[in-house]
């Protein structure tokens, strides 16, 4: 920090002046010299030798100039990237001060309190948990000055890498004879540091590619490179990965993923850390060079909007586009080649020979799953080659074994579903992709969920000794990407975010949302809409085990849409009860339009568990919906009977609807934790204590009003275990009066000038009689399927 650059500058000038004294000596000696062995006065075997000798001079003077001018510039580029370097890490260590942080000249952080401040938030509980935080963001500045820590180490590294090559001989001309000295100066000098450490890249990737010997050095020396000049700090960055990447083409990029995976992950333990982390950076240096900027100093507009489109087609004629047309271009033959990865071939059936070959975009795929931040169109453009590809064969990605879990997983043998996931880690790019509205005619996302072949396993079958290729099935990790890129697409949150306030939809996001509901249900996108032939079935289509990596997901979002969801099952929804066949698009305040019995069908499917598990996707629903109805509760004052009356008629009309929803469920592990639960609190944690991720944040009053004890809530749910079985529509469940009465008690309580008690009992009565309503509606649409 307290390092002054200047003295690099000052070199780099007395390296400049070197090179004119150089310059000076060449001339001197070129004007005593040239006439002696050039004349007619000498002849012979002397002449020649001298001759020789005096070109040799004159070439090591003009390479010594070459030289000198050479490490100047070295020495200016590494003023300017370490004087970068410092400045912003001169701003961070000051927006980390500004956050009450104290940073030490070694790097360290902590909070910057007093001695009185430290104590009280020690011996004070809820000062206990402030105090957690606070050092839980003094570690994230801590790691934050670290990595420019680190950059300075490998900018260092790459300027003492570029100096000791520039002062070795290149020896470019020998041979030629104007070169007559091996180890002189060097005439092959480079200017520019990211030159020779290009070449170095280049040099063990090569090696890497062709099985030859690479050293752990070299590895460390190739990653080292590759991080350094991925770091944004430098503007070199994208025409270095460009430059980088064109040198191997598709193809050579592939094979070195290929390479270092196979290390990386089944090769000797103590390379495994480097080859994996080598790969990462081979990663983000590929994000880096497919980046686009269209306006420079402008930020792109929103993928998937025409705006965009218009941008890109724009761009996409310009020189700066070249390397990302030429790689695309050069993807689409090469990603469908066969390449060798030992985990691929380790899977083959050993009656199969000599095992099984990958196609380049699974490990494209694969290589790009440990990497970040690329853009939206080299995303988009990569998933829809590859759904070209399969609709030609959809066989294509299939292989023998099963790629799932910690050992297996991290191979992308779905490259679409891989896609998918590395999209869902950018909602924009992942609501651009999906949004019906921005993808022309490919129709995305009912491919996805309705037409696609998910199933990419090959089986052995056998007819007596003969082994044949059996039925495909699926692995154990199916639709995990898709999944996760529809929480993303529908909410603009990355997926397993923080709960937020109770809010609205962007169009796209609604839109995606309405679709993907009709398409699960129905097959089709805009719903029943007067086909009357057509049978909802979301419920039965997320029960089967091939989608169940979606049902988290997809609770997860439309726990986001509990404002949708509560009113279209309160039949207050913009589309009615029967729901209308595309999204309420209105800006920010976009809503789902799907019917009743869609809703819950959905929410029946994705709250679906194997016997004796909790069901927490229900649990999720079920407090937002309780959240939701509480904070409209709360909303408001009521005057008299009349007023609340509709509000009340919606709570028990929901109430009734998810209670029935719960009481179809395989409830055994809930029935025990209700009966741990005693009073414990129930809103924002699962029925074994722990907090849920998600829940929407609601204000004190509704969470006081809801919070009538565990306990009594899940009785409700418990208490109408088969009665949805049944269709029983009329019996009457005490512990759901109950619990309705307790939660108008507390709201009461909570807020007495909200309404008088005869106001308050009248409520209750209202939310008991629509109640059975709800119940009824849950029937119709799990069992009368309507």
């Amino acid at each position: 920090m307290t390092t002054s650059y200047g003295k690099l500058t000052a070199a780099a000038k007395a390296w400049d002046d070197m090179a004119a004294e150089f310059k000076k000596a060449e001339s001197a000696y070129a004007a005593a010299t040239g006439g002696l062995a050039s004349g007619n006065s000498w002849q012979g075997e002397g002449q020649r030798s001298a001759y020789t000798n005096f070109a040799g001079t004159q070439y090591e003077y003009a390479a010594a100039q070459t030289q000198a001018k050479a490490i100047a510039s070295l020495l200016r580029d590494a003023h300017g990237q370490f004087t970068e370097l410092k400045q912003r890490l001169e701003s961070l260590v000051a927006d980390a001060r500004k956050d009450d942080m104290a940073v030490d000249d070694e790097g360290n952080v902590r909070p910057d309190l007093t001695d009185k401040e430290r104590f009280r938030y020690v011996h004070d509980p809820d000062g206990q948990a402030a105090l957690a935080q606070y050092n839980k963001a003094a570690d994230s500045w801590a790691a934050q000055i670290k990595k420019y820590v680190t950059a300075f180490e490998d900018a260092d590294a790459g300027v003492k890498l570029a100096l000791q090559a520039a002062v070795k001989d290149s020896n470019k001309d020998a041979g030629t004879g104007q070169d007559a000295t091996r180890n002189g100066f060097n005439a092959g000098a480079k200017s520019d540091i990211e030159q020779y450490e290009l070449e170095y890249v280049k040099d063990v990737s090569t090696r890497l590619n062709n099985g030859q010997g690479v050293s752990n050095a070299d590895v460390e020396g190739f990653a080292r490179i590759m991080r350094d000049n991925n770091n944004p700090a430098f503007a070199h960055r994208t025409e270095f990965g460009r430059d980088f990447i064109s040198s191997l083409g598709a193809d050579g990029t592939i094979k070195l993923a290929n390479t270092l995976n196979n290390v990386a992950h089944s090769g000797d333990a103590s390379r495994r850390g480097l080859y994996g982390e080598t790969n990462k950076m081979l990663a983000n240096t590929l994000s880096t060079a497919t980046q686009m900027v269209f306006v420079e100093g402008k930020k792109n507009p929103a993928y998937g909007t025409k705006e965009y489109q218009d941008a890109f087609a724009k761009w996409s004629k310009t020189e700066d586009a070249k390397f990302y047309n030429d790689f695309m271009t050069d993807l689409k033959k090469t990603g469908l080649d066969r390449f060798e990865l030992d985990v691929a071939a380790d899977k083959a059936p050993m009656t199969r020979g000599l095992g099984q070959e990958i196609r380049g975009y699974q490990g494209l795929a694969t290589l790009m799953q440990q990497g970040s931040g690329y853009s939206p169109q080299f995303l988009g453009d990569l998933t829809d080659q590859m759904i070209e590809a399969e609709s030609k064969d959809k066989d294509v990605w299939d292989l023998y074994g099963r790629f799932e879990g910690k050992s297996d997983g991290w191979f992308a043998n779905d490259p679409v579903d891989g896609a998918l996931e590395i999209m869902s880690r950018d909602p924009g790019t992942a609501t651009g992709y999906l949004d019906p509205a921005a993808d022309g005619d490919r129709n995305r996302l009912e491919y996805l969920l309705t037409k696609r072949d998910w199933e990419t396993t090959n089986t052995p079958d056998w007819r007596g000794n003969l082994e044949i290729s059996g039925k495909d099935t699926f692995d154990g990790d199916v639709r995990a990407g898709l999944g996760l890129a529809l929480e993303a697409a529908t909410t603009g949150r990355p997926p397993g975010s923080p709960g937020e306030e109770l809010g609205r939809h962007t169009e796209a996001e609604a839109r995606i949302m309405h679709d993907t509901i009709n398409l699960l249900d129905y097959g089709d996108a805009e719903g029943k809409e007067g086909k009357e032939d057509r049978t909802g079935k979301a419920d039965e289509v997320l029960k089967k085990e091939e989608f169940a990596n979606m049902r988290d997901p997809l609770a997860n979002a439309l726990l986001t849409y509990t404002q949708d969801t509560g009113d279209i099952l309160a039949g207050n929804g913009t589309g009615g009860r029967v729901g209308r066949s595309d999204e309420y698009a209105h800006g920010d305040d976009s809503r789902i339009q799907n019917s009743q019995t869609s809703v819950l069908r959905l929410m029946r499917g994705i709250c679906d568990v194997p016997e004796g598990e909790e069901p927490e996707n229900f649990t999720k629903l079920y407090q937002g919906q309780l959240g939701y109805m509480a904070e409209q509760l709360a909303s408001d004052t009521y005057a008299d009977g009349d007023a609340i009356t509709p509000r009340a008629a919606k709570i028990g009309e929901v109430f009734g609807s998810m209670t029935a929803l719960g009481g179809d469920l395989r409830i055994g592990q809930l029935e025990q934790a209700n009966s741990d639960a005693a009073d414990m609190r129930f809103y924002g944690y699962h029925v074994g204590g722990g907090l849920i991720t998600g829940i929407p944040v609601i204000g004190d009053i509704a969470q006081r009003a809801v919070d009538i004890g565990a306990n009594q809530w899940l009785t409700a749910v418990t208490n109408e275990n088969g009665m949805v079985a049944r269709e029983d529509r009329s019996t009457r469940n005490a512990a759901s009066m109950d619990a309705l009465d307790a939660f108008f008690d507390n709201w009461h309580q909570e807020q007495p000038g909200a309404a008088s008690n005869a106001v308050t009992e009248v409520a209750k009565t209202e939310a008991q009689q629509s109640y059975n309503s709800g119940r009824g509606i849950t029937i119709d649409a799990l069992k009368s399927k309507v």
